[in-house]
């Protein structure tokens, strides 16, 4: 009897390929991998909230404005902490790479709340959060900012070095950061020339209130036509995500900004107005902000967001002081359109690359600490760390 001999591998791949032939092999992958186990983050309720729980005992903060924590649970000895930026949640934000992150262990999201927001608060919990996550994996986090998250971020690193205390973390990732209203608002300048700037402007306009509820309105269109700026063609998104994944994702962020409400956007945004440039908080007496290896990631398109004269642009070159082991990258497409401010979605197969680099450098450090000796986590590994 003749055996039936299997199908090559490339033929198999060229089937696909002519079924598909607008998406590359890794889009379809993944795609497929979302069916069979589609992404879930689940709420994280924290074992260690000591922090958080004597800031609102105290009067400090409303129980609304404490943002929501959501996990995704895999083996791997590296969990990563997400801050997302004004738009899309931090859960849609890494959508597509999110699997990079998973290979290397759990991942841990921030989504800010819709009808507040204290930057006091979220330090308290992300300082709970990261104490519990160096109890649980025996080595602290990776925490990503992207775009406001990045100004959050710094802040809370900033405030940690003034106390003496600086943080202890695996790694710092910063993806487009904004840090100061002066990134997306000309001095001197009536019209901010920036889609977020113009969405932001009633708010920092408004004194001692909310704006009214027509300029939130148009401030919440602005934010969703910020998100799709990232989309340069039906084509450039079928590439990236399947037609499903597109209105799912298009969905979620409508949602998220039409749930935001006046007084939590202005909470918000005062937050970020109360945020003090690099350039003017840095001097060597601040320096470092922490010891921890740190990835920068400018967007070759950034001025689709910031300012002509953003301060922050200036972390290209001070990174370096601020972190003694900063990598500094710009982030460009050599097809296609330019990369766009933080579009780790529809531009997630150009930010990959310097991350998923970055991750193996850190994992090769903690498979070093460790003795050189292999870790097993597999799901019984994770129940002797406490993991699940």
């Amino acid at each position: 009897m003749q055996l039936v001999s299997p199908m090559p591998v490339s033929d198999l791949f060229e089937r696909v390929r002519a079924l598909y032939p607008d998406r590359p092999l890794r889009t379809l992958w993944r795609s497929a991998g979302y069916k069979l186990r589609p992404p879930r983050p689940v709420a994280f309720v924290p074992q260690i909230d000591s922090r958080v729980r004597a800031r609102l005992a105290e009067g400090c903060d409303r129980p609304e404005q404490v943002a929501e924590l959501l996990c995704e649970l895999r083996p791997g000895p590296i969990p990563t902490v997400v801050l997302g930026g004004f738009v899309p949640d931090a859960t849609e934000a890494v959508y597509i790479l999110r699997g990079m992150f998973l290979r290397h262990g759990s991942v841990y999201y921030f989504n800010y709340p819709h009808d507040g927001f204290s930057a006091p608060l979220l330090f308290a919990q992300l300082e709970d959060l990261l104490e519990e996550l160096s109890v649980r994996y025996g080595t602290p986090p990776i925490v990503m900012g992207i775009s406001f998250g990045c100004g959050l971020l710094l802040e809370w690193l900033r405030r940690a070095r003034r106390r003496d205390r600086p943080a202890r973390l695996r790694g710092i990732v910063l993806v487009s950061p904004v840090t100061c209203t002066a990134d997306v608002l000309e001095r001197g300048i009536d019209k901010p020339g920036t889609m977020l700037g113009r969405a932001l402007a009633p708010f920092l306009a408004a004194s001692g209130g909310a704006p009214e509820e027509a300029q939130v309105d148009r401030s919440r269109k602005l934010l969703l036509r910020m998100f799709e700026a990232g989309v340069q063609g039906r084509n450039a998104a079928r590439v990236l995500l399947t037609r499903g994944e597109l209105l799912l994702l298009r969905h979620r962020v409508m949602r998220t900004v039409g749930a935001i409400t006046a007084r939590g956007a202005t909470e918000r945004i005062r937050a970020f107005a109360a945020m003090e440039p690099p350039t003017g908080w840095f001097t060597l007496a601040t320096a470092p902000l922490c010891e921890a290896p740190v990835l920068v990631l400018f967007a070759e398109k950034e001025s689709s967001v910031l300012s002509k004269s953003a301060p922050s642009a200036r972390l290209q070159e001070v990174a370096g002081e601020l972190f003694p082991s900063a990598q500094v990258r710009v982030v460009s497409a050599r097809v296609g359109g330019p990369v766009q401010h933080a579009s780790l979605v529809f531009h997630a197969f150009h930010f990959s690359p310097p991350l998923s680099r970055f991750y193996r450098r850190l994992r090769k450090h903690v498979a070093l600490e460790q003795g050189g000796l292999a870790v097993r986590w597999g799901r019984a590994g994770m129940r002797r760390m406490g993991v699940v």
